[in-house]
């Protein structure tokens, strides 16, 4: 089977960027309603944005702890990435391992010129070669598939209303009552809150998708989906028993994970990034019934 442009994910990628362009003008025209000088609309929409774009890799990198390795430490890892890039049509990216019990793995990176994927150690020793190349390919797709970017832009919107609601909160505690100005903040806030919320379902409901989208890419760059499906069933099997404190420690860096990382806290699970496992099993599945016929 050769590769074809996932349109289901493209629709859902510029309709997700289309609603959240629509929500962010809407917030930033009640910032200016109520006061909010110009020029900090301004350094929120152009600083922050330029950081996430050139610098979002590095973000995930620091927050996960995750460090780039070269060669001559992991020569295995990096030769079977560079053969699946070559089967994929993609440039080597850099590789990262993250010193964690959790066994997980994850992309970075604008461009597949700018990408990183990153496994954890403990992945490593828990899969076969035939089930950790599945997962590599998985990310790989995110790569090919120009996911990540969309994510990090999209998570933008997202990031600002959540600052605008520490802010005020700090704000409330320590600067105490403005009556002049009281009313705009509240306003504001309560606004802050509508569009973080919208947003992160917004960015959810595409997180989801594009989980769909790699494992089928990852089938296709590997032609074997029963190495995946198996490599999901360890990884969710060992996370069950990982303790709850070692999760919550990277459970921030889940929507770029290939299974999320949960703590046990309900309201994470409610929000996972992720579609069910059985989902993706039988999505993966129906791509091994497409391959066989051909």
């Amino acid at each position: 089977m050769e590769w074809k442009r996932d349109w289901g994910l493209t629709a859902r990628v510029w309709l997700t960027g289309l609603l959240l362009l629509l929500l962010y003008l809407v917030f930033m025209t009640v910032l200016f309603a109520y006061g909010v000088a110009v020029w900090f609309i301004v350094l929120l929409a152009v600083g922050m944005g330029l950081f996430q774009y050139f610098f979002s890799d590095k973000l995930v990198l620091w927050t996960t702890g995750a460090r780039i390795i070269g060669e001559d430490e992991e020569p295995d890892l990096h030769m079977m990435v560079e053969k699946l890039c070559q089967e994929a049509g993609l440039p080597m990216p850099k590789i990262a391992i993250m010193h964690s019990p959790v066994p997980n793995a994850f992309a970075t990176g604008r461009s597949p010129k700018h990408a990183v994927v990153a496994c954890t150690d403990s992945i490593i020793r828990l899969l076969n070669r035939d089930e950790l190349e599945a997962v590599l390919a998985h990310e790989l797709s995110h790569v090919k598939n120009r996911d990540i970017l969309t994510m990090t832009l999209a998570s933008f919107i997202a990031m600002i209303a959540s600052i605008i609601m520490q802010s005020f909160f700090f704000s409330m505690l320590f600067g105490g009552n403005n009556r002049e100005n009281g009313g705009a903040g509240i306003i504001i806030w309560i606004v802050s809150i509508v569009v973080y919320a919208i947003s992160t379902l917004l960015i959810l409901a595409l997180s989801r998708y594009r989980e769909f989208a790699a494992d089928r890419g990852s089938a296709l760059i590997t032609r074997n989906p029963r190495a995946l499906i198996s490599a999901l069933n360890k990884i969710s099997g060992r996370i069950e028993a990982v303790p709850p404190e070692a999760k919550a420690k990277i459970e921030g860096a889940n929507a770029f994970f290939i299974i999320p990382a949960l703590s046990g806290n309900t309201i994470m699970e409610l929000l996972s990034t992720h579609p069910p496992l059985e989902k993706r099993i039988a999505n993966l599945e129906k791509v091994e019934a497409e391959i066989r016929s051909y």
